[in-house]
């Protein structure tokens, strides 16, 4: 009995306060090295045209015995910073919890459209047949 406590467990994921972290951080004044030494290493690096940091901080405790030990998400913060080529912070996104649920997807899928014997549709067929018997012996016995 002297291991059990009333205080929800805590898992941590992430950077630490990274809310308060990133307001130190200012766009066209601090460069790669600054961010490394305030807020550390980042979750996800990126290069396309330009770098790319991403920076996680997420909270779990568990729920209720009634939820059957599932994880309640207390905290969900995102860090997007992009760098030009000399390393200096061009751009500064941050999402938090509530940012996130608003966000909208596109909920529209992509059809397809094959016409019943196009040509692709053919070659495929026909590919697919040499594959299964490729000197034609299943074909000829079905002719007989």
């Amino acid at each position: 009995m002297s291991n059990c406590t009333l205080k929800k467990v805590i898992h941590h994921h992430g950077v630490h306060n990274l809310d308060k972290k990133q307001l130190t951080l200012r766009i066209n004044k601090s460069n790669i090295n600054d961010v490394v030494k305030s807020i550390g290493p980042p979750s996800t690096k990126s290069k396309f045209d330009n770098d790319l940091y991403i920076y996680i901080e997420r909270k779990t405790t568990g729920s209720k015995l009634t939820k059957l030990g599932k994880k309640k998400l207390l905290l969900n913060n995102v860090l997007v910073l992009e760098f030009d080529n000399k390393g200096m912070l061009i751009s500064k996104k941050f999402y938090n919890k509530d940012q996130m649920n608003k966000l909208k997807f596109d909920d529209s899928t992509t059809n397809l459209n094959y016409t019943k014997r196009s040509f692709i549709n053919d070659f495929l067929f026909s590919l697919r047949q040499r594959i299964d018997d490729p000197l034609g012996k299943k074909r000829n016995r079905s002719n007989d």
